[in-house]
Formats: structure tokens, sequence, C-alpha cells
């Protein structure tokens, strides 16, 4: 189902003038350190584009109020970290409260105000088909490591299950970041 995407990601690449910079080619989806490949997470029906082969991990958390097991794929390419995470909170009323956390827990993250979640400057939209509500955050701050981080985020649902897709690092690429999320999918 992805292979349309992927097929459009190809042209684009083939389509660059042959005087594009070093760092435009770099970007490219189609370089080697862009190697997108489709993720279809075991227990849902999400399919997502990873330029890179995930590493899975299931750990519990407090999402939605309640102990969650959340299930994450995450890979580091290009200086790049791209997420995919999802959780079932049990009950479609519970869904709200578990992404409005979600977002402050992310805020949070990179130490940036959590009261921030809510403002006009961190709100971006992305479609997702298949998904009932989504909703999106940008955001700069500081890492783990202490560096500036970049981070575009897209939360949303469908049932009771909840979704988090996201891209960290000192800069985001536009071409590369709109693959990744251009190849969400709830079917």
């Amino acid at each position: 189902m992805l292979l349309p995407v992927l097929a459009g990601v190809r042209r684009a690449c083939r389509s660059l003038p042959r005087v594009a910079g070093p760092a435009v080619l770099a970007l490219c989806a189609c370089s080697p350190t862009f190697n997108w490949r489709e993720l279809r997470p075991e227990g849902t029906p999400l399919l997502a584009l990873m330029p890179c082969k995930p590493e899975s991990a299931v750990r519990p958390v407090p999402l939605g109020g309640a102990p969650t097991e959340l299930h994450m794929h995450s890979c580091d390419t290009g200086g790049l970290t791209f997420a995919v995470a999802w959780a079932d909170v049990g009950e479609q009323a519970r869904v709200p409260e578990a992404l409005a956390r979600w977002r402050v827990a992310t805020l949070a993250s990179m130490r940036v105000d959590p009261a921030l979640a809510g403002a006009p400057q961190t709100q971006w939209s992305a479609p997702v088909p298949g998904a009932e509500r989504a909703q999106g955050l940008v955001a700069g701050g500081t890492g783990h490591d202490g560096r500036a981080v970049q981070a575009r985020a897209l939360y949303f649902a469908r049932g009771a299950q909840v979704y988090q897709a996201a891209v960290y690092g000192p800069a985001l690429p536009d071409a590369v970041v709109s693959i990744f999320f251009d190849g969400l999918r709830l079917p």
C-alpha cells in the first residue's frame, strides 16, 4: 500500500537537478542514509515508513492516568531519531487525556515548559488516513545530552489505540520529515 509513496520519493530524487548542492542530495530519500522500509507494528493496524531498521521495546508508562504498556519502534540515521509508538488505553473515553499527557511528557523530556503543549506556536497538522483524531507538536528544546534538539511529533488515535510518530534532531530537513509523516496509515 505504501509503494506509491515510495515510487513518488524515487521520482523526486531522480528529478533533482544535477546542479543541486551536496547537502540537498545527501538529504534525498533515495540515499543510502535513508533506506525507507515499511513498518507494521504487531497488535495494531498501523503502517509506517521508517528510514532505517527500527529497534523495538515495550515498557509500562503512566499514560492517561493508568499504567499502560507502550510499544516503541525507533532508529537513528542521518543525525536524526525516528520513532513510532503506540498503546491501547482500554477505552475510547481515555484517549483525549492520554494524548494530552503524551504531548506534555514530550515537551518535559526536551526541557520545554509543558504548559506550551496547547500553545499556537507548538501546533501543526498532518492527516493520518484512518485516524479518528490527529494533532501535531513542533518544538525546540534540549536533549538528554544537553544539546539543542528540534522535534516534530504527531499524536493520533483510532478506537482505544493511541499513537505517536516523531522525529528528533539538531535540524529537521523538510523533505525527510514529510516522507516519514506522509507514510503513516491506519487502514
